[in-house]
């Protein structure tokens, strides 16, 4: 065995990690494969009953609303008692609230922004101190190509995920000296309930009055998006990544992937605004 694998093999042995958003999606199906290498996964969402199918792989179902600090607290603390220490905290909680600007109350504009981006620092700041006194872990942060990129009716989400990308960055600048990984996960479309949520609410919010004629158009487009195979990628394409960033010894900071991620990002930074706005119009 050569050190390198011998290190990959030590980096992958029962490694306590939590996950939040876990009911559904990409945080689901990463208890379940993380829970199948053996690690020993707890998986987080405020819906708990959704986590039954994962009891029989060994994964510890917990009732978690992020935007609650009593609940935030009461669970990473529960887990410390149970296993000493987080090895991996993985923040996939999160939703898109799409509508307007002028339309979107300010409230669930608020709501976003609690979930998205405070709901994330609150279960840093809660794993940091035991992650420090042991100067090991990591944290994985699931942003979005919309932290890079931007479309039309989805400025609130957008802002949380702009703000995720510069928070985990000036974050690893301070916890890397503590022995702490920060990695941000980047997907594309990705092949979830996410898309026809986001559309619907669209035109919930938006389906009426000076938006209504673009809301639409948009909200048909999302949802054509999120059901073709061919401008999709499966879950499991960001579930892969996420094991593989878990299990490396130096895990990359950015993992940008899943359909349409690359070019997206790469068209934004080469042309001028203008034109990617264009180049966003013709899609949405």
């Amino acid at each position: 065995m050569t050190v390198s694998q011998l290190m990959e093999e030590l980096s992958m042995t029962n490694k306590v990690i939590l996950i939040t958003g876990a009911s559904s999606g990409i945080g689901h199906d990463t208890a379940k494969a993380l829970a199948e290498q053996g690690h020993i996964v707890y998986g987080a969402a405020r819906r708990i009953e959704k986590m039954d199918d994962l009891k029989p792989l060994g994964v510890h179902p917990v009732k978690l609303d992020v935007t609650d600090p009593n609940n935030t607290k009461s669970v990473v603390n529960q887990i410390l008692a149970n296993e000493g220490h987080i090895d991996v905290l993985v923040n996939n909680a999160g939703y898109g609230s799409y509508g307007a600007v002028e339309d979107v109350p300010l409230d669930e504009a608020r709501h976003q922004i609690e979930v998205n981006l405070l709901g994330v620092a609150d279960m840093i700041k809660l794993v940091t101190p035991s992650m420090r006194e042991r100067h090991s872990g990591t944290i994985i942060n699931i942003s979005s190509m919309a932290g890079k990129v931007w479309t039309p009716f989805g400025a609130w989400y957008h802002a949380t995920k702009f703000a995720i990308e510069g928070f985990s960055n000036a974050l690893r600048l301070e916890l890397e000296p503590m022995g702490i990984n920060v990695v941000i996960i980047e997907p594309g479309a990705i092949r979830t309930p996410w898309g026809t949520i986001a559309a619907d609410n669209l035109e919930k919010v938006s389906g009426n009055g000076a938006y209504a004629k673009a809301a639409h158009k948009t909200a048909k487009n999302m949802r054509k998006m999120y059901q073709s195979s061919k401008m999709i990628s499966d879950p499991s394409v960001i579930t892969k990544t996420i094991v593989r960033a878990i299990n490396a010894t130096r895990p990359r900071t950015h993992y940008l992937i899943g359909f349409g991620a690359k070019p997206a990002v790469l068209a934004s930074r080469i042309v001028s605004n203008r034109t990617f706005d264009k180049i966003i119009k013709r899609f949405m």
